[in-house]
């Protein structure tokens, strides 16, 4: 008799959230999600990973809501960093002359969760546990080889859509990495649309 295995669904929110929002059109409910996953694909535990802009009281107390409820969150704050300005070359167009001219490049907001995510699959990994992870970032390619390794069965969840947006360039928010290890066959790794759960988690406005 096959042995039941330990279902845990990993959530890169951020990943998940913008993949929905910029090439499906929907927001994730995450309650809805959390309940999905446990009473639909009988996960035993959910984990979110998110950052937290200071002062986003709402998305604070939705979070706490679901810990309370019983969903692990792993939430970290979001910090704003300076990306480095550009220096550019300007010709006047009546000396002629050229000069110097600064471009402001703006800032970058960043709260990596990566690293959480990959320590607790490293201590969940197990012939007997079955993962769905919730993400299109080519940098858990790794990761997800070595769980594998170790006997896990991995579910990509995510979208492989393509948004054309110029004669020769498309937008996706789904790694060419994972695509590859996907394709490759032989592996207990498969690819699960996330689109297909919309009229499940899809936020209501």
């Amino acid at each position: 008799m096959e042995e039941k295995k330990n279902k845990i669904a990993l959530v890169d929110v951020q990943n998940t959230e913008s993949t929905t929002k910029q090439l499906l059109g929907f927001l994730v409910d995450w309650r809805k999600l959390y309940e999905f996953l446990k009473n639909d694909w009988k996960c035993e535990k959910v984990i979110l990973y998110s950052g937290v802009d200071e002062g986003d009281l709402e998305k604070a107390e939705e979070f706490e809501n679901l810990e309370k409820s019983g969903c692990a969150i792993r939430a970290k704050t979001v910090f704003a960093y300076k990306n480095k300005d550009k220096a550019i070359k300007v010709k006047c167009p009546k000396c002629e002359n050229e000069f110097a001219d600064i471009v402001d490049m703006g800032y970058n907001k960043k709260s990596n969760c990566d690293v959480d995510l990959t320590v607790d699959a490293m201590e969940h990994a197990s012939p007997n546990t079955e993962f769905y992870i919730f993400t299109g970032d080519g940098d858990f390619e790794y990761l997800i080889r070595k769980i594998v390794s170790k006997g896990s069965i991995v579910h990509i969840v995510s979208s492989a859509k393509k948004i054309k947006n110029g004669p020769r360039y498309y937008t996706s928010r789904f790694s060419t990495k994972l695509r590859k290890m996907i394709n490759e066959g032989g592996k207990p790794i498969d690819f699960l649309n996330i689109d297909n759960l919309r009229k499940r988690i899809e936020k209501t406005l």
